[in-house]
């Protein structure tokens, strides 16, 4: 699987031989890592990641005296592209919140279609384009590239008013998405009591409560499983709309019955909007496989993250619908065979907002590197504002989230956040009542009481933020990302050195496996 990339750029082989000793065997210089693996990985001065960070500084000194191949910069991302056709997809790969909005912004500059395929307003993607800051969520983040066409396919569950918010928003910034932004026929509506049940639900759960965003989004796909809800399309039937709208709201009304719901005005504001959407209104499936035949490329921005997935994820404290790899092909209608690669957002560290446990998890106490994560990244919710919950990176988790979506390569964000810590720590396995566990528990009783077996690496104090290539980072800095590389066992292509749109290193192709042989 590697080998082309190795014969692609030197470099390459410094990334395939990280993966190939996290998770590769058969290869002889694999099986000799493994056995420097098994006799002190973690022992200086001669492990498996020692050998990688000299070779990878030798690689460098090699390429710059014979005027070899460079590292490409963020500019470049994807602009010579000579892979076979195929859906590129943007997915969180651990609790949301992992910056993924950012990677579409970058990637969409050279895609003609831009697509979310799942949930609903209750994500939220913060861009900052020169200095200034735009938050989406309804809308593809790679809205802001005037070239490209963006698509809310049928999975995703739309909030009318904050979509038109949304876009009034985007008017007011000065971009022009007139003509660019298409929705789908078959995408279900949210409803403003489906907030006020939402909430409802929420208090009602006291201390156990979920975590949600009270968008909705829950009630609103329940509406779509029990087949009462309504879709974008029923509103060019008004008939219909108005008859199936009054029947869902009395259904609400009589099993909350302090729930108050004004039908004739919500009525008359969706007659009103009904021939402004309708001009967005299109069949997205029919849409979406003409581009791909006529051979546009096209990029899927995954919302909410595999941890936070109804199936995968800590349920219950989860979204409501898939944001893993499976809902590109419900939510987009698109085939398996046409998706290509699959780019995990990894925070260098982890977060969590709302309830649920989180193995790794840090008090926020004054001195705390969980304080530091929260106050230096940022880290309250772009959606809800709430403080999000901080922790280590977690391995074993990310190795779960890996195993599901198939990742071809990693997108490390926010490592500008470990500057001037100390000590770094790696949650690189868990154990419950001694014994270890082989994966990711069902059970949030065992997930809660994990034991977190952490290792420990030196941090850095330079600043990072100007730094364009992987051999500008400290020498600490490029040994933390590697032995995460090495431990995951795949590549890591992206990494995020600062909060604007181009603080990113680009590794390059050699650093994606979606650029295989058969390419």
């Amino acid at each position: 699987m590697f080998r082309q990339a190795f014969a692609r750029s030197s470099p390459a082989f410094v990334a395939g031989t990280s993966a190939l000793a996290g998770a590769v065997g058969g290869v002889m210089w694999s099986n000799q890592t493994e056995q420097q693996q098994a006799t002190g990985c973690d022992s200086p001065p001669k492990t498996v990641l020692d050998m990688l960070f000299d070779i990878s500084r030798g690689v460098h000194r090699i390429e710059s005296l014979l005027a070899g191949p460079q590292q490409s910069t963020v500019s470049s991302a994807m602009g010579d592209d000579k892979r076979t056709q195929g859906i590129d997809v943007v997915l969180g790969a651990q609790w949301g919140d992992e910056g993924k909005g950012k990677l579409v912004d970058i990637l969409s500059q050279d895609y003609d279609v831009c697509a979310r395929v799942a949930g609903g307003s209750n994500a939220g993607h913060t861009i900052v384009v020169e200095g200034k800051k735009y938050k989406f969520h309804l809308l593809p983040s790679g809205v802001l590239n005037e070239k490209a066409t963006c698509v809310i396919g049928n999975g995703v569950v739309v909030h009318i008013p904050a979509f038109l918010n949304e876009l009034d928003s985007l008017n007011a910034a000065g971009v022009d998405y007139a003509g660019r932004v298409y929705i789908s026929d078959r995408a279900h509506l949210v409803f403003d009591f489906h907030q006020d049940v939402d909430g409802r639900q929420e208090a009602k759960l006291g201390r156990h409560k979920i975590g949600t965003t009270k968008k909705g989004i829950g009630p609103a796909y329940a509406s779509k499983i029990s087949r009462n809800g309504l879709r974008v399309g029923d509103l060019q039937d008004w008939e219909y709309f108005e008859r199936r709208f009054r029947a869902l709201a009395e259904a609400n009304m009589r099993h909350y019955p302090d729930l108050k719901i004004d039908i004739d005005a919500q009525l008359a504001f969706y007659k009103s909007v009904a021939s402004r959407v309708k001009g967005m209104t299109i069949d997205t499936i029919e849409y979406t496989n003409k581009q791909f035949a006529v051979g546009k490329r096209i990029l899927v921005e995954g919302a909410n993250a595999t941890m936070l997935d109804i199936d995968f994820g800590t349920y219950p404290f989860v979204t409501s619908s898939n944001p893993s790899v499976g809902s590109v092909l419900t939510g987009l209608g698109v085939s398996p065979r046409k998706l290509r690669g699959i780019y995990g957002t990894v925070k260098a560290y982890c977060t969590r907002v709302g309830e649920g446990p989180f193995p790794t998890e840090l008090e926020l106490s004054e001195g705390s590197p969980g304080l530091h994560f929260s106050q230096v990244g940022a880290e309250y919710g772009t959606t809800t504002g709430r403080p999000r919950r901080c922790g280590w990176l977690d391995i074993p988790q990310m190795k779960y989230s890996a195993l599901i979506n198939g990742f071809t390569s990693i997108n490390l964000t926010k490592i500008d956040v470990l500057t001037g810590i100390p000590e770094l720590k790696l949650g690189k396995a868990y154990k419950y009542k001694g014994q270890a566990l082989p994966s990711m528990p069902a059970s949030l009783e065992v997930l809660s009481n994990v034991e977190v077996e952490y290792e420990t690496l030196p941090g850095w104090t330079e600043d990072i933020s100007t730094c364009k290539t992987f051999e500008e980072l400290p020498e600490n800095c490029q040994r933390y990302i590697l032995r995460v590389q090495e431990l995951l066992g795949i590549p890591i292509r992206w990494i995020g050195v600062g909060p604007n749109r181009h603080d990113v290193i680009d590794r390059g192709e050699g650093w994606d496996l979606s650029f295989s042989e058969k390419d």
